[in-house]
């Protein structure tokens, strides 16, 4: 793992775990055909010298104050909150945060690590689900940055986020409207991530 201080460009993987596409409540396994762009993102992360992987991990108990709003899901030490098989190679070499809330914001240690970043440049974020953990990752770092005065680029390939469809929950709807927020926020949105 590099230093964080050296770091340029943070990759991060938001929820891509089983909860969100194989196993339990809030499973939907479309968002799996986001996985080849996840691969891609990956390898593109492997291969910069500056750059480093992180993971975002849903990670709750029973009585957990979010399963006020949402089913039970992602419940720590299960198969729901580990990272599918297909990312799980890098987990190994990766930071890791768990995070009790739909924001990775207030995860243990997340904010100290940010702040410890003093040469990045770029943060891109792909994962489940685009219109609530994403969201709520992307706007409060672009507030974060803006608040502390910093040019850090927040940046979101289309093709490597997605969200789940529902009887009330529309996800394409639900993918638009949070990259029209996303985007009214300073949240810079590619198709695909490409190194400049």
């Amino acid at each position: 793992m590099k230093k964080l201080e050296k770091i340029k460009r943070l990759y991060l993987f938001v929820d891509t775990i089983n909860a969100f596409c194989r196993v339990g409540a809030m499973s939907d396994s479309k968002v799996l055909e986001t996985v080849p762009n996840l691969l891609t993102l990956i390898n593109i992360a492997l291969k910069d010298d500056e750059g480093q992987i992180g993971f975002i991990k849903d990670w709750h108990t029973l009585g957990c104050r979010e399963f006020d709003r949402y089913p039970v899901h992602s419940l720590a030490d299960t198969i729901e909150s580990e990272v599918i098989e297909e990312l799980k190679p890098y987990e190994k070499d990766a930071l890791v945060y768990q995070k009790n809330s739909t924001s990775a914001i207030f995860a243990k240690g997340f904010m100290k690590d940010i702040k410890r970043l003093r040469q990045i440049e770029q943060i891109i974020i792909a994962g489940w689900c685009t219109d609530i953990c994403d969201m709520n990752l992307a706007i409060p770092l672009q507030n974060y940055f803006d608040e502390t005065d910093k040019r850090v680029d927040i940046i979101i390939p289309t093709n490597a986020v997605d969200t789940y469809d529902s009887f009330n929950h529309n996800k394409n709807e639900y993918n638009e409207m949070a990259f029209k927020l996303m985007e009214q926020a300073g949240i810079k949105l590619v198709r695909r991530y490409e190194r400049r």
